[in-house]
């Protein structure tokens, strides 16, 4: 049958049901939240007193930060309710999500009551993490039990990507494909089929990895700090490491993850390691059980002079001290290596306590993985899968053993005391050495089964520029053109937070002329952390601070130059951006055909930030853009104030959704790709049908209504009231009055049609003069010191 998803009911208000209705609203969807009536109130009481506690969940989980909304206009997708009055209104909803306490007799309550008003073929699924899926579906009917499963969201829904499928022995195959699909292009999950097994998959290898570094940790006698210093993104994982993680997670889910691995898993080869420590007791017979209680590994104090202060807690003693910060000389010697799979390489090869650490924990990580193939999954890169998008690590630990080296892993870990599964030494003896392979980039896995290569799921939709080495048609040390397919070239440059420096900006015209000569389009995007993080402020500040305004002055053109061929070449271009889009990467994305912008996109303008106003074409495009929205029914300084505002407060979207709101995605144009790894598929596809549909280059315009004094003395007025409220410092007005000028089209005396290149000069203009301020380098230098402006 075909299916759709208009509607769907969350039942259960807590941390995590109010933050899965979050998420389904913000990609549009209709959602009844509902709960439980509170205990005191009457039966005949008002709806406000019934759903108070659904309503107090839902206001809390919209007040949290960081937002589980794309952009808060996507509450009003969202109803309220209570189980007693409104359980009858899921016959409406075409999806059920029971999110309620982790109790199997309240659970099978609530499903008594689904099956009240549940229509025959709606989907009903459970967020559960602790309890069997197979034994929710007991004693309910057929028609239940065929469209019922297990759909685990990891939490924050909107950030962590990870959404594990657990079927029953009863779920109709065609609901797996279905969730499958589903979670993957429309709430933009990593989906991840795994098999009913305690703690699914991310959680049965995520809490394995926490047990083993605590064992190593103890044997090594290594202490929190240590441990975060080697456990977090200098192995590729997040900030909070091994005991942040723990904290922000709740130590006492951490503790009951790994008991119930203990318990239900007796075939487990390593479940001595999920043996609870003696101190990890006390810790929770402390109720030490991290932020929910105030303190757990870390506890956040005030210092003597009033400033705040994170102390960690000393396992032998139990008593809380300042935190250290560690060395070692395999860390200090890694640090330096930005490709983190030659990094790993340096860090395991170390012949420090560090070195032995992380030996350790990969050995211990490489021979758990190898045994829960087929128990938690049949295919390999599942847990890949899980990890990256459940833990937040960078590559899975299968890719971290293919780049370690599979044979000489095997060797190593044999040698210390480490089995691994046979079905390893099967694969290394058939001669394939990896557990993955890339051809014509296409990312390939090893299949157990059938002992051979098998092309991962989707590999059309999810196009990994990195995979397409031996397609490269044009390299520099910054950056490179690959030929991605159906004669559409994909440009990616590598630099640091990949700022946009003169070799990138050589990287994008080189990239350009091979599509106008050789293709059809060009793709801009890459494969890190971030699309861009703005112009390569050091050279700025270099140029400034040697007070060569003639070198900088060709800078500011050539980008000015570059950003104008993104919109004035022969051929589409399109733009892929997706987390930190600042500064130049949201010029870049403004002067694009068309953007395809990742749901996480943090796009915006913030060049005030440093004391300059935006000088590659992002004054000039604002500009441009309120002109074309000036019509009769409001003052034409309206649409420009609210253009000036966004530059001149540096605003960020905080969404690509949000960026549609700040009008730096135009709707029913750009794009926002809810699935962050779906987003240069998407830029292809662009691409072709720009093409298709007879691209012709843009002409140039000529008729850019600019509103001169009529309009500046009005923003002047603002920034004056700014200033004198302490909105704003001196610096901070004299910049925003410089954007005004240039926004304005300078000091005209009436409302006059002017050119592009007429608002670029006086946008450079403006850059350049700025550039010799004192207060303006201060803060560029606070940010290549620190990575934050400051106020001056």
């Amino acid at each position: 049958m075909k299916r759709t998803i208009k509607k769907v009911a969350v039942l259960g208000s807590g941390v995590m049901g109010s933050r899965i209705a979050c998420h389904f609203a913000g990609i549009g969807v209709q959602v009844l939240l509902l709960d439980i009536v509170p205990k005191d109130v009457a039966a005949d009481a008002a709806p406000a007193a019934k759903n108070k506690i659904v309503n107090d969940a839902l206001q809390a989980a919209v007040k949290s930060n960081p937002s589980p909304l794309y952009s808060k206009t996507a509450l009003k997708f969202i109803s309220t309710g209570n189980f007693d009055d409104n359980m009858k209104d899921i016959a409406t909803c075409d999806w059920i999500i029971e999110v309620v306490v982790e109790r199997l007799d309240i659970k099978q309550q609530v499903y008594e009551k689904v099956e009240l008003y549940r229509k025959p073929g709606t989907l009903i699924t459970s967020n559960t993490s602790g309890i069997p899926i197979n034994m929710l579906g007991t004693g309910r009917s057929d028609d239940f039990k065929k469209h019922f499963c297990g759909t685990h969201f990891f939490n924050p829904p909107r950030y962590l990507r990870l959404l594990e499928i657990i079927p029953t022995v009863d779920t109709d195959a065609a609901v797996v494909d279905f969730l499958m699909h589903y979670g993957d292009v429309f709430l933009g999950k990593t989906t991840v089929l795994a098999k009913d097994t305690p703690a699914f998959i991310a959680n049965r290898i995520g809490v394995f990895g926490i047990m083993a570094i605590f064992n190593s940790m103890q044997q090594l006698g290594l202490s929190i700090d240590e441990v975060e210093a080697l456990t977090g993104p200098i192995i590729g994982r997040p900030k909070s490491a091994t005991f942040r993680t723990a904290d922000v997670v709740g130590i006492d889910t951490l503790v009951k993850v790994a008991k119930g691995v203990a318990a239900n898993c007796p075939a487990d080869e390593a479940k001595a390691l999920f043996a609870i420590p003696t101190w990890l007791d006390t810790i929770t017979a402390n109720n030490w059980l991290g932020d929910k209680t105030g303190q757990g590994f870390f506890k956040k104090t005030k210092g003597a002079g009033g400033e705040k202060e994170i102390l960690t807690l000393n396992l032998q003693t139990m008593e809380y001290g300042p935190r250290q910060k560690p060395k070692f000389a395999t860390v200090e010697a890694a640090k330096p290596i930005e490709d983190l799979k030659l990094r790993l390489k340096a860090l395991v090869a170390g012949q420090d306590k560090a070195g032995e650490f992380l030996r350790q924990f990969h050995y211990a990580l490489f021979s758990y993985i190898s045994h829960r193939i087929p128990e938690i999954s049949e295919e390999l890169y599942r847990v890949d899968d899980a990890m990256m998008a459940g833990f937040g690590w960078e590559i899975g630990a299968f890719e971290s053993w293919d780049t370690l080296g599979v044979a000489k892993m095997v060797a190593a870990m044999k040698a210390a005391g480490y089995s691994v599964a046979s079905w390893v030494d099967d694969m290394l003896a058939t001669g394939a050495t990896s557990f993955y392979t890339v051809q014509n980039g296409k990312k390939l896995f090893y299949d157990i089964g059938s002992q051979s290569y098998k092309a991962l799921p989707g590999g059309d939709a999810f196009i990994i520029l990195s995979n397409y080495k031996d397609k490269i048609v044009w390299k520099s040390s910054a950056a490179a053109v690959y030929d991605i397919g159906d004669d559409v070239l994909g440009l990616q440059w590598n630099t640091k937070m990949n700022s946009i420096g003169s070799e990138v900006l050589e990287a994008v015209n080189k990239g350009i002329g091979l599509a106008e000569k050789q293709g059809k389009g060009l793709v801009i995007a890459n494969d890190g952390a971030n699309f861009s993080a703005g112009a390569n402020v050091g050279m700025i500040f270099m140029f400034a601070i040697e007070q060569e305004y003639d070198e900088l002055d060709m800078a500011i053109r050539m980008f000015q130059n570059t950003m104008m061929r993104v919109r004035y070449s022969s051929v589409p271009v399109v733009v892929a951006p997706h987390g930190l889009a600042l500064g130049g990467g949201c010029e870049m994305s403004l002067h694009a055909d068309k953007i395809c912008a990742a749901a996480e996109t943090y796009i915006g303008l913030v060049e005030l930030g440093i004391g300059v106003i935006p000088g590659g074409g992002g004054t000039k495009e604002f500009v441009l853009r309120a002109s074309d929205e000036m019509h009769e029914d409001e003052p034409e300084t309206i649409t420009l104030k609210n253009r000036f505002l966004n530059i001149a407060t540096a605003k960020v979207a905080t969404s690509g959704f949000e960026a549609y709101d700040m009008g730096v995605l135009r709707k029913g144009h750009d794009e926002v790709i809810v699935n962050l790894g779906r987003r240069i598929a998407a830029a292809k596809s662009s691409v072709l049908s720009l093409y298709e549909a007879g691209y012709t280059t843009p002409v140039q315009r000529k008729d850019i209504k600019v509103l001169g004094r009529s309009a500046l003395g009005a923003l002047y007025a603002g920034i004056n009231g700014m200033l004198k409220g302490n909105y704003a410092t001196e610096h901070d007005a004299k910049v925003a009055r410089k954007l005004a000028y240039v926004m304005c089209g300078g000091d005209l005396s009436e409302p006059t049609m002017v050119n592009e290149q007429y608002l670029l000069d006086l946008e450079r203009e403006a850059f350049l003069s700025l550039c010799g301020e004192r207060k303006t380098l201060e803060r560029i230098q606070a940010v290549l010191k620190t990575g934050r402006p400051i106020r001056n």
